[in-house]
């Protein structure tokens, strides 16, 4: 149930041969995303249980899910484009039946991240699985 955006980076993962080419390009989505606003770095927008820094800002829009995110940490920005090209522009509806876990297996990121990490990456989905559907 994965969006074409996080297909299409399925596929890129599939054609980059090696887990440092897919780290590089993970960085890079991370760079490619526009940062948050300072005012909206605030405690009810931070995520607990990340090792760094790493703030969600939910912006549901006529029943779509989109969101929001900025972290201090270049590895950490890239996993929150990651989590865009799975959750941004689903339905409101079926935003609690993605299996981000599956659907995160299929890029090797089970793998290839840190316990730290991969601890911090669940928050992340946690609080995207958070946001109120209706």
């Amino acid at each position: 149930m994965a969006t074409e955006q996080f297909e299409d980076l399925v596929d890129t993962f599939a054609f980059l041969d090696d887990w440092e080419d897919r780290y590089r390009h993970v960085i890079d989505m991370g760079k490619a995303m526009p940062p948050l606003e300072d005012a909206l770095k605030v405690p009810a927008t931070k995520v607990d249980g990340c090792a760094s820094q790493v703030w969600l800002v939910p912006a549901p829009e006529g029943g779509t899910f989109h969101f929001r995110g900025d972290s201090d940490a270049m590895i950490v920005r890239g996993l929150i484009a990651v989590l865009g090209a799975l959750y941004d522009g689903v339905p409101l509806n079926d935003l609690h039946s993605i299996d981000a876990r599956a659907e995160l297996g299929r890029l090797g990121l089970n793998d290839h991240l840190s316990a730290q990490r991969s601890n911090g990456l669940r928050a992340m989905v946690e609080r995207i699985r958070e946001t109120p559907v209706g």
